[in-house]
C-alpha cells in the first residue's frame, strides 16, 4: 500500500497539501525482474497520469532499492483542483532502506515514510523480494525497523487538504537513516574504430544530483554499455547504465607549443531518464571544462576521488580513473601521467628542502656563536 502527500501552489498563490491515493485500477507496465547484469524495476501507473517506480540493484549477497521516481499529474483536477502549474511533475529520490540478503523477503507492516521536495511518500503492508531464485519465494524474511515481533499493522490516517498562506507543515514522521553510499565499482570501457581499439577507459562513476537532499547514484558497470566516436581531434565516450542514466565525456586536443600536443576533457553531459517512458527528468552539461590533460600518446591516471561540477545541481565523482582517448596501441594503455592528487613523490623534495634549510640555519647559528667566543678576552690591534 502507498499514499502520497503533495504540496502544490494554487492559482491564488496559496500552497495546499493534497493526498494522492492509489486508484482501484493499477497497472505495472515497465516492471522487469532483472538478472545479474540488469536492475530490477517495480513500476506502477494509476489514476489520471500518475506513476511510481523503484530501481532495485543486486550485489553478490544483497539487493537494495537504488532510486525512486514519483510522477504526479496536476491536470488531475480531482486531486489538484486549482493547481497553478499544469502537467506532470517528476520527483527523484534515493531509497533510504538498508540492503536485504538475497533469497530473503523484505516485510514492513508499519509505516515507511520518505520525504523529498514537496512530497511525502507513505508505504505500509509491504512485502517484497527481488531477484527470486529458482522461481520460489523465500520463507526467510527481514523486517523494517518500524516493525517489532508484537506490533500490529498501522495504517496512516487520511489527511485532508490544508491551505495556508505560504507553506504547509506536515506532522513529523519517523524516517529511516540512510546507509552511507559506498564507492562505485570500477568499470572497464572501450571503443573501436573498425577492428582497432581507439579509446580505453577504466573508472568508477558516481552521480550526485542535489535537489533538496543529495541523491547519490552509483553507475553499475555490469549494466553499463559504452558507445561513442573516435576522431582525429575529438573523441566522445557515452555510457548508458541500461536503466535511466546517460553520461557523456568529450575530449579534445590542444597545442601547448609548436611541437607539443595534449589532450584534455572538454565537456561532460548527464541525462536522467524516466525508465517508464524514456522522458527526460533532468539534463545538465558543462562544455567549458579543462580537466584530465596529458601529452598526446600517453594516458591519464588518477586513483583518488575527483569531482566534476556539471552545474549547480549535478556533480560527477570519479574513482580509480585511467583513460586514453587517442592513439591507443595494441589495446593497451600507454604510459600514464598521474594527477597531482596521486603524486606523493612531491613530498620528498619538500622534506629534503626543509631538512636542508634547518641544517643551514643550525650551521649559521653555530658559526655566529663560535665567532663570538673566539673574540672573548682579546682586543683588536
Amino acid at each position: 500500500m502507498m499514499r502520497f502527500l503533495i504540496t502544490y501552489e494554487s492559482n491564488n498563490g496559496d500552497y495546499k497539501t493534497t493526498t494522492l491515493n492509489l486508484s482501484s485500477s493499477v497497472t505495472h507496465n515497465g516492471s522487469v525482474c532483472g538478472n545479474d547484469t540488469q536492475a530490477a524495476v517495480v513500476a506502477v501507473q494509476f489514476g489520471e497520469g500518475h506513476s511510481w517506480s523503484i530501481n532495485i540493484t543486486k550485489t553478490n549477497e544483497t539487493y537494495q532499492g537504488d532510486f525512486i521516481t514519483l510522477t504526479y499529474n496536476t491536470n488531475d483536477t480531482a486531486v489538484f483542483p486549482d493547481a497553478k502549474r499544469k502537467g506532470p511533475v517528476t520527483v527523484l529520490m534515493k531509497d533510504p532502506a538498508h540492503p536485504v540478503q538475497l533469497n530473503t523477503v523484505f516485510v514492513c507492516h508499519n509505516s515507511l515514510v520518505i520525504e523529498e521536495k514537496n512530497t511525502t511518500q507513505i508505504f505500509w503492508n509491504v512485502t517484497l523480494q527481488a531477484f527470486v531464485q529458482n522461481g520460489t519465494v523465500s520463507k526467510k524474511e527481514t523486517r523494517c525497523p518500524a516493525d517489532t515481533p508484537t506490533s500490529a499493522p498501522t495504517v496512516p490516517p487520511t489527511i485532508a487538504n490544508v491551505t495556508t498562506a505560504s507553506t504547509t507543515t506536515l506532522s513529523p514522521a519517523p524516517t529511516t537513516v540512510p546507509k552511507p553510499v559506498e564507492n562505485p565499482d570500477t568499470g572497464n570501457y572501450s571503443l573501436k574504430s573498425g577492428n582497432k581499439t581507439c579509446f580505453l577507459a577504466t573508472v568508477g562513476l558516481q552521480l550526485n544530483v542535489s535537489q533538496d537532499k543529495p541523491l547519490l547514484i552509483n553507475i553499475n558497470p555490469k549494466t553499463t554499455v559504452a558507445d561513442g566516436a573516435c576522431g582525429n581531434t575529438t573523441a566522445t565516450l557515452k555510457l548508458n547504465d541500461g536503466n535511466s542514466t546517460l553520461i557523456g565525456f568529450t575530449f579534445a586536443i590542444k597545442n601547448t607549443s609548436a611541437s607539443v600536443q595534449k589532450f584534455y576533457l572538454r565537456e561532460v553531459n548527464v541525462t536522467l531518464l524516466n525508465h517508464l517512458n524514456g522522458s527526460v527528468i533532468s539534463s545538465a552539461d558543462n562544455n567549458n571544462l579543462s580537466k584530465w590533460d596529458a601529452f598526446l600518446g600517453s594516458s591519464y591516471m588518477c586513483r583518488k576521488e575527483q569531482t566534476l561540477q556539471i552545474n549547480e545541481n549535478v556533480q560527477v565523482h570519479t574513482f580509480n580513473l585511467w583513460i586514453q582517448p587517442f592513439l591507443v596501441e595494441a589495446n593497451k594503455f600507454a604510459t600514464a601521467q598521474e594527477c597531482s592528487l596521486d603524486d606523493d613523490s612531491i613530498l620528498i623534495p619538500i622534506v629534503v628542502g626543509a631538512a636542508l634549510a634547518v641544517l643551514i640555519a643550525i650551521i649559521v647559528v653555530a658559526y655566529i656563536i663560535g665567532r663570538r667566543k673566539s673574540y672573548a678576552g682579546y682586543q683588536t690591534l
